[in-house]
């Protein structure tokens, strides 16, 4: 295959360098920049209260550290830790490289921001305005020590806790937490567990190998958002009553397990609804429940325990189960008719469902969806 010519490798740079949009409304954006300007002024303000003839209000990092923790509250480069730590701690590489380094000034402001860096990484509160920090020091010649925590550190302090205010009074979570699992929402929010667990999030983000400016948690959030996006575009409008097995195999409390057995025998299946006289779901039984309960029959053997189990006790007074209803499951999830197929696909794909009975008009019964229904909604699409 031909390599690309001149002119097309130079539209795919420049294409490359031309910058993504940003996913942000108006309201967004005008929050930011209040939020941005307050923070400094506050932070200037107070800090000039505080020790205002000896030493400058502001330092020119902290206008960084301001985009970071008003723009991107959530990232973990914006955390209290990593703006408060990262300044000051950069500050102290700074002073420290003029005073003890025999370099001139280019390798001295060199050697600063590569080893604040590099501490940074170390104390876990990586901070790009660190780095300016770090070059301020070289840049202005500073060698007291006292300018790291005044006005550096105050500045960078006084920033957070505008930052916690601001950011809290506009509904955005700051400090973030960035350690936590994304727990798991409930099934039937509109967000369903994704079909990937924590190792293999934590084994993908190892992989990448690169400082990623997203939490974990909200990474997390967002992917299971992405995909319970994908499966409504696949699927379009599917409800359960366009693709659910109808109509459906049914027993009763009172239902002998023999008869039951037979039933998931005959049929093919692995579950059987149990409804009342006006075909309310009040349980069901699996091939699992009747595991379960031949468990405590004395015979050798899975097939003789069901043996003893299925078959009838010739007295009137019994303890082992002689009907559907002693055996059953009694908390059932369903689902109704109209719901999205899409909203369900994780139930099956995550959580592991093999069936889920499905309810109509006064939660009657009306069919009942299978992995095998839904495999065949996911192969032919909407």
């Amino acid at each position: 295959m031909s390599s690309a010519s001149l002119p097309d490798r130079v539209l795919s740079l420049l294409n490359a360098l031309r910058p993504a949009p940003l996913a942000v409304d108006a309201r967004e954006r005008l929050r930011v920049v209040l939020g941005a300007g307050l923070g400094v002024l506050l932070a200037g303000l107070l800090t000039h209260l505080f020790d205002g003839a000896n030493l400058p209000w502001l330092v020119a990092p902290l206008g960084a550290s301001a985009v970071l923790v008003f723009g991107v509250p959530a990232s973990p480069l914006a955390q209290p830790w990593a703006v408060v730590g990262g300044n000051t701690v950069s500050a102290l590489v700074g002073i420290a490289c003029l005073h003890w380094l025999p370099l001139p000034p280019v390798g001295i402001a060199a050697t600063a921001v590569a080893l604040a860096i590099a501490l940074m990484f170390a104390l876990r509160c990586l901070h790009p305005p660190g780095g300016a920090a770090a070059l301020l020091m070289v840049l202005t010649g500073m060698l007291d020590w006292h300018f790291a925590f005044v006005p550096v550190a105050l500045n960078s302090l006084l920033l957070v806790l505008a930052g916690m205010a601001y950011n809290s009074a506009t509904g955005r979570r700051y400090p973030h937490a960035q350690h936590v699992s994304a727990a798991s929402p409930a099934v039937g929010a509109s967000v369903a567990p994704p079909r990937f667990g924590d190792a293999e999030l934590d084994a993908v983000l190892a992989r990448y190998n690169q400082v990623l400016d997203v939490p974990r948690d909200d990474l997390s959030g967002l992917l299971q958002e992405a995909e319970l996006l994908a499966y409504r575009n696949r699927l379009g409008g599917l409800r359960c009553a366009d693709i659910m097995s109808s109509p459906v195999v049914t027993v009763e409390f009172g239902t002998p397990l023999a008869e039951a057995w037979a039933l998931l025998q005959q049929h093919r299946i692995k579950a059987l609804p149990v409804v009342d006289r006006v075909d309310r779901i009040v349980g069901i039984v699996t091939r699992a429940d009747f595991i379960r309960a031949a468990e405590g029959e004395q015979r050798e053997g899975l097939a003789g325990r069901l043996q003893t189990l299925l078959k009838p006790s010739p007295q009137t007074h019994s303890t082992k189960p002689e009907a559907v209803g002693q055996i059953m499951t009694r908390q059932v999830r369903v689902a109704s008719a109209d719901r999205a197929i899409a909203e369900l696909v994780p139930l099956f794909s995550a959580i592991g469902h093999h069936h889920l009975p499905i309810v109509g008009e006064q939660a009657r019964l009306v069919g009942i969806l299978t992995q095998s229904d839904l495999v065949k909604a996911l192969s032919h699409g909407p």
